[in-house]
């Protein structure tokens, strides 16, 4: 069984979901936890047999599909991609455990079943056409729980959604398609395998096509600035799940790609744009940064909140460096736990309020002590408070950064103070003062099922700011071999200067690389 539980963790969830249809919509909940809680399982498991020592690929599996291209399916897993597949099963599990009532409940459990099948595929993926398809199916689900369940604008959200990433995957094909080329010119042989490609050294001119070609797909998928537009109508009009998924998980897709793809098989061309991608990192930092400070729904507070975060990975990702690399990694991880979480406590006031308007609350500490408390408590793990998880990454992907540039890491640093502003206002809107609206006097606290959902966020928030080396060392060990092969794959001496080489053996490659002429 261990040596197929890549494929178990992607296809369980997909059966199961199918298999639901079956089930009666007065016991779907309980299916739908049951399911969840054996995949979330399935994962811990994966991390138990995981060696943290090995820094190439695990669990690897290989399947011919198409031998004649070379495209197979396959499989694997590193120190990259663990935690992400962990978190992804783990915020499916309390996704479906925290579902309030709400109209067609089957199908949503069902959706989420067929969500969490792509969302691992993604991440488990090494052939770029199994990865691709993966990608693409993703779109399905996300599309139809914003169509379905969204607020008043979620046909427009969700067609935006749709067609923005959708536009960006096919710019990424034609990349996929050009890379399988080059590599049949170098060996006369069709591959899509990315393991292979890791073999192929491109001359600089084909490095930079082929980086933007995926740099579109990817930068969308993030989404970085100027690319960014469709994420708050996403996000404004999707249901709270929705958004939690789309936050914790959805997102990291893209900066995962382009560490799994960009970085070693482009290593010229990512130190070509090292720094344009930085600029554009900073401004989506300190521009959503203020747009979130001019926002007045709390919802739209926390989606431009997640976009001014994720200019610190992609910051840490263009490093090139294993501690921004390393950084960057942790910090898609805990991004997603504390989004996921601000997004799950934003969908709890709307439950009682149906409103997300900062001036409809006030004075809420008083009157729900408990929710203040984990909502502070995530605020200051969002702004990077030090013992929170998000500051173990922000730390090491600006100081990975703080070794190319000295000046744009400082600026990064200075927009994350804005952050903090912005996020204690609403705080301060929300939560202090007096109780101005009688509908605000006697709301509920956190009820057991919200609980059972954000406790669990809590405290890995505390155990991963203060004890971070159970999820760094696996990282460490894998990002270490990557970047080693980017300095060895580099053309230039530019490209080699700003690679560091770590002089050690990469485990991730068995033959001789092959040069494209």
């Amino acid at each position: 069984m261990v040596d197929h539980i890549l494929s178990i963790l992607i296809f369980f969830p997909a059966v199961a979901a199918v298999l639901g249809f079956a089930v009666h919509k007065d016991s779907i909940r309980a299916y739908g936890i049951f399911i969840a809680i054996i995949e979330f399982a399935l994962s811990l498991w994966l991390w138990f047999c995981f060696d943290s020592t090995v820094s190439g690929m695990q669990f690897m599996e290989h399947l011919p599909l198409v031998s004649s291209f070379g495209i197979n399916y396959i499989l694997g897993v590193d120190g990259i991609s663990l935690f992400i597949v962990i978190l992804a099963s783990f915020f499916t599990m309390i996704g479906i455990a925290s579902l309030g009532e709400m109209k067609d409940i089957k199908n949503m459990i069902i959706t989420l079943l067929f969500l969490q099948m792509t969302m691992v595929g993604v991440f488990v993926a090494l052939d770029a056409i199994v990865f691709y398809i993966f990608w693409e199916l993703s779109l399905v689900p996300m599309l139809y729980i914003i169509g379905a369940w969204g607020g008043p604008l979620r046909i427009y959200a969700s067609v935006k959604f749709f067609l923005y990433t959708f536009a960006g995957s096919l710019v990424m094909l034609v990349g996929i398609l050009f890379m399988a080329y080059f590599y049949y010119q170098a060996t006369g042989v069709w591959s899509f395998a990315i393991l292979d490609w890791y073999r192929l050294i491109l001359p600089e001119t084909f490095q930079l096509w082929l980086f933007v070609a995926f740099f579109i797909g990817f930068a969308i998928k993030v989404p970085m600035f100027p690319f960014h537009t469709w994420l708050p109508y996403a996000h404004g009009q999707a249901p709270t799940i929705g958004s939690v998924i789309l936050a914790a998980i959805l997102l990291k897709m893209g900066t995962y790609a382009f560490i799994r793809f960009s970085l070693p098989l482009f290593p010229d061309a990512s130190v070509f744009f090292m720094f344009p991608i930085a600029i554009l990192a900073i401004i989506m930092i300190i521009y959503t940064a203020m747009v979130a400070y001019g926002q007045k729904d709390i919802k739209q507070v926390v989606a431009y909140s997640s976009v001014s975060h994720m200019g610190v990975i992609i910051l840490g990702t263009f490093a090139l460096n294993v501690e921004g690399i390393t950084g960057s990694v942790f910090l898609m991880i805990a991004h997603g736990v504390v989004s996921g979480a601000l997004f799950f406590l934003v969908g709890v006031i709307y439950d009682r309020r149906k409103t997300k308007l900062m001036s409809e609350f006030g004075g809420l500490a008083s009157v729900m002590p408990i929710y203040a408390t984990v909502f502070g408590l995530m605020l200051m793990a969002s702004v990077g408070m030090p013992l929170t998880i998000n500051f173990v990454g922000e730390f090491l992907s600006l100081l990975g950064f703080y070794k190319q540039s000295h000046i744009l890491t400082i600026l990064a640093g200075t927009a994350i103070i804005v952050g903090a502003i912005y996020m204690l206002t609403a705080y301060k809107k929300m939560f202090f003062g007096e109780v101005t609206k009688k509908e605000n006097k006697n709301l509920p606290d956190l009820n057991k099922r919200e609980l059972v959902a954000l406790l669990p966020l809590v405290v890995i928030t505390l155990w991963l700011g203060i004890y971070p080396k159970p999820v760094l060392e696996p990282i460490n060990n894998s990002v270490e071999p990557l970047v080693q092969l980017m300095h060895d794959k580099a053309i230039s001496e530019e490209a080699k200067k700003r690679i560091p080489n770590l002089s050690k053996g990469v485990e991730i490659i068995k033959t001789p690389t092959q040069e494209v002429n």
